[in-house]
């Protein structure tokens, strides 16, 4: 947290009652919200769902306990939402449809209308709902109107935005909730969008130049942040039956064209240039007579704006300069790299009981790394009831997808059906029994920064029997030595691997694939990271004696000639003994030097056996390598899924799930 930050109505932050959950604490005024209220107190929690808008968050380095993923359209993910923390306050400041690259009608009224009742339906009357409105609400009637004046909204996101007002006086009156709706007019400080009037007029200015102007008679009512958000800390803490359900607005109630407002800014910051007017066209709600009405806040809040226009881009260029605005602000708005999805893909098979805690502690990992998540649960045909616990986590969290395969396929099937749909810059291939600890993907993480394509784990040590562990660690000895390319030692599939080493992986044709083979056939640049593999959580093991036999015949004949090799040599020299024994036979018989030369049928039989069993040794060898052979000209499918599920979202048809996995695979 940055501790320039000025902290504002302390004693009052601090008389709120929480826990305090702040919903849309990833957009510009609820950065702000949440950041004055941590400041003064803990149990105040960021919640959003649209992480490639959580820059804000992650350079106000925001611990990841206050960090909260909700979907508000998810009523399910509210109620979890409520269920955990159990909130006294709450602030609504997510929307959409209040900037003109957000042109998704539907989204709009989703986000603004039903998100809201989603929230609202979670509320009881001992909580404080303080809710996020807007001047556009207004509309044509956008001249110094009063609360009380009709409203004529002129775009959807107006018309929602009133539609959420109607709906806040209906939760009071109707269900007694203490809730209140705040008008926002022009809010412009720190944290504000880069690409924005204000945060651009001040850049430019501290330059001594100007940024694309609009027409000089288009007016506003601007309003400093600091002074928007003391607005919603007395709204949380005046609301009571006489006034909830209200809407105020939240203004300075002063025109401010501008010219005014180049104006200030020239005095400001002592521009020289003169401005190009109309350098920009005029936006669709560009008004020239905007701007709002304040007396009902004053009366019944006791809140007014107190910072002036000149004072406040002031303020906004100390923050520009106190949080190196170009070297740290700007990349961060721009660059999505700066917080790139992860896509850790689990197989899941008779691991019910581990997932839920494999979900917690993956979400508290990412949360912690500040980055963007899709976990990708990949059940392949588990018995156990591992369909409905997979559903009821994509349910609270859209960032989870669960796949279902219509047979068990084995691991190497389920990471491959995970690799092939997710869309991450990277993905992390685990095991669904928490033997794979997600806490290692920060260290994977690590390298991939520093330029590694593939970061894999290396156990160092398993919580196993010492005997299993000793003959686990001489097996990728041997396979080691006998493979035909470098594959490192002690390495499972547990690792992180590149989007564009993923591509190869998943384009390689071969039906049958051993992915640690075939992730060190690929190449790219590669690193080892160290862990000690634990126990599995829950259960016993699916692996026995015969599978370990099994995975390593797998590994052995898909990436190592050596058994063809060794019979080969065997060959030559059995033969060459076989002949010398003959000529010794004959000669000691003909010349009879040697009277113990053998007679009889036993040394027949021996011999018999032993290159009976020569033989029958290298024609399993053929056999496994030609039944690969026989797998690979049938090309049967890796596997088959018979359901994918996304949120509440579900694909169940063959074309639906086809046409989805086209549709990520193109991203």
């Amino acid at each position: 947290m940055n501790q320039n930050t000025p902290v504002l109505l302390s004693a009052n932050i601090a008389r709120l009652n929480g826990p305090i959950v702040v919903f849309g604490a990833s957009g510009f005024i609820g950065a702000n919200l949440f950041e004055q209220l941590f400041r003064i107190r803990q149990d105040v929690y960021a919640l959003t769902h649209d992480a490639t808008k959580a820059w804000r968050l992650k350079l106000l380095d925001v611990p990841a306990e206050n960090i909260v993923h909700c979907d508000i359209l998810s009523d399910a993910s509210v109620k979890d939402v409520f269920g955990k923390i159990k909130p006294k306050t709450i602030f609504n400041l997510a929307a959409y449809g209040a900037y003109s690259k957000q042109k998704n009608v539907g989204l709009t009224y989703e986000t603004n209308v039903l998100g809201t009742v989603n929230i609202l339906e979670n509320c009881t009357p001992d909580m404080v709902y303080i809710h996020a409105g807007s001047s556009s609400e207004y509309g044509f009637n956008c001249t110094a109107p009063k609360e009380t004046d009709r409203v004529e909204p002129n775009s959807h996101y107006a018309v929602s935005k009133v539609s959420a007002a109607f709906t806040l006086e209906f939760y009071a009156r109707v269900h007694g909730l203490k809730t209140l709706n705040l008008r926002l007019y022009s809010i412009y400080g720190g944290w504000e969008e880069p690409d924005r009037l204000i945060p651009r007029l001040v850049e430019e200015a501290r330059s001594g130049k100007w940024p694309p102007l609009v027409s000089p008679d288009i007016s506003r009512d601007f309003v400093y942040v600091d002074d928007c958000i003391g607005a919603f800390v007395l709204a949380a803490l005046r609301v009571n039956k006489e006034i909830s359900g209200r809407s105020y607005n939240i203004a300075t109630g002063q025109k401010t064209t501008m010219r005014e407002l180049v104006e200030v800014a020239r005095q400001t910051f002592s521009v020289q240039p003169e401005p190009v007017w109309g350098s920009m066209g005029n936006r669709a709600w560009d008004l020239a007579e905007w701007y709002g009405d304040p007396t009902a806040a004053e009366a019944d809040l006791g809140w007014k704006a107190t910072t002036s226009l000149s004072d406040g881009l002031r303020q906004t260029a100390d923050w520009q300069l106190n949080h190196n605005y170009t070297e740290r602000v700007l990349p961060a708005f721009q660059t999505p790299t700066l917080n790139p999805v992860i896509s850790p893909i689990i197989a899941c098979y008779k691991d019910a009981q581990a997932i839920p805690y494999m979900y917690e502690r993956l979400v508290k990992t990412f949360n912690e790394m500040k980055v963007r998540y899709e976990i990708i649960f990949v059940n392949d045909n588990s018995p156990d009831n591992t369909d409905e616990v997979l559903e009821e986590i994509c349910a609270k969290d859209p960032n989870v997808m669960a796949i279902k395969h219509s047979r068990n396929f084995g691991s190497q099937s389920a990471f491959l059906s995970g690799m092939e749909i997710a869309t991450g810059d990277a993905v992390v291939l685990m095991d669904g029994d928490l033997q794979d600890p997600p806490e290692i993907i920060p260290k994977f993480y690590e390298k991939w920064q520093q330029g590694f394509d593939v970061a894999y784990g290396v156990r160092v040590q398993r919580e196993m029997a010492p005997h299993v562990h000793f003959f686990y660690k001489q097996f990728y000895r041997l396979f080691r030595r006998t493979a035909y390319i470098n594959i490192p030692v002690d390495a499972g599939d547990f690792s992180m691997i590149d989007r564009k080493v993923v591509r190869e992986l998943v384009n390689l044709p071969e039906t049958e694939q051993f992915l640690r083979g075939l992730r060190a056939w690929v190449g790219f640049k590669q690193t080892g990271v160290d862990y000690v593999r634990p126990e599995r959580m829950f259960g016993v093991s699916t692996n026995n004696w015969t599978k370990n036999i099994w995975w390593a015949k797998k590994a052995i004949f898909s990436f190592s000639f050596a058994p063809l090799e060794l019979m080969t040599y065997a060959g030559f020299v059995l033969t060459g003994l076989s002949f010398l024994g003959i000529l010794w036979q004959i000669v000691a018989r003909l010349l009879n030097f040697d009277p113990n030369t053998p007679y009889g049928i036993s040394t027949v039989l021996v011999l018999i056996m032993f290159f009976g069993g020569i033989n029958l040794l290298g024609i399993s060898f053929l056999g496994e390598y030609i039944s690969k052979i026989f797998e690979e000209t049938k090309k049967r499918p890796k596997f088959i899924r018979t359901m994918v599920r996304k949120g509440q979202r579900v694909y169940r048809t063959a074309a639906e799930i086809s046409t989805l996995v086209e549709q990520r695979r193109s991203k």
